[in-house]
């Protein structure tokens, strides 16, 4: 009688590990994704950028999809996608330094060049507007500080848009006239 004679211990004693088939580009982002973003993410220090890079790198697998026959490689190709994809960004974002003898510093735009003078017209505005009866008072804020369009501001009072129109142009009328905020000008 004859023994059978193992020759592999190790191929005898693990069954054999297959690379998932993956039957279409799609199914293979579904269960890969993850992996390859914390991958990403690793290169990258801005999860934003990690997203886009692996976007870049999963658009050139694809290109490239039919051409690869062996699906176990595919993790490696797309972290060596994401690499290059990386170091062309890195690549193209040096800057050059240049020494110059005056700084290229912007011009300040008038009334930009005092923060003290800002938040004193911000002061003096606000002052302006708590002198307004209250209700011409909640039109502009709403209409100008939250930003809300003419119908918007209506619905939220409870009147018509034209008596929105009337009360904000009375209101501007007055912040014109206001002798604090005149003095500005």
């Amino acid at each position: 009688m004859t023994t059978p004679v193992c020759t592999s211990a190790s191929a005898a004693a693990a069954p054999a590990r297959r690379a998932p088939a993956y039957p279409s580009f799609t199914s293979y982002v579904r269960a890969r994704q993850p992996v390859l973003l914390r991958t990403a993410r690793s290169l990258t220090a801005n999860p934003s950028d990690a997203e886009d890079l692996l976007q870049t790198a999963l658009a050139k697998t694809y290109a490239a999809w039919e051409r690869i026959e062996d699906q176990r490689a595919l993790d490696g190709y797309v972290r060596r996608a994401l690499l290059n994809t990386r170091t062309s960004q890195w690549r193209k974002r040096r800057v050059d330094e240049f020494a110059c003898e005056e700084l290229p510093e912007p011009e300040p735009a008038p009334g930009d060049d005092d923060p003290a003078e800002r938040q004193a017209l911000r002061d003096a505005m606000w002052r302006a507007i708590l002198r307004l009866p209250a209700r011409q008072r909640a039109m502009v804020v709403l209409r100008y500080y939250e930003d809300l369009s003419e119908a918007q501001t209506a619905d939220v009072l409870g009147v018509s848009v034209g008596t929105v129109k009337s009360a904000v142009s009375r209101a501007l009328a007055k912040l014109r006239e206001d002798p604090e905020l005149v003095l500005v000008r």
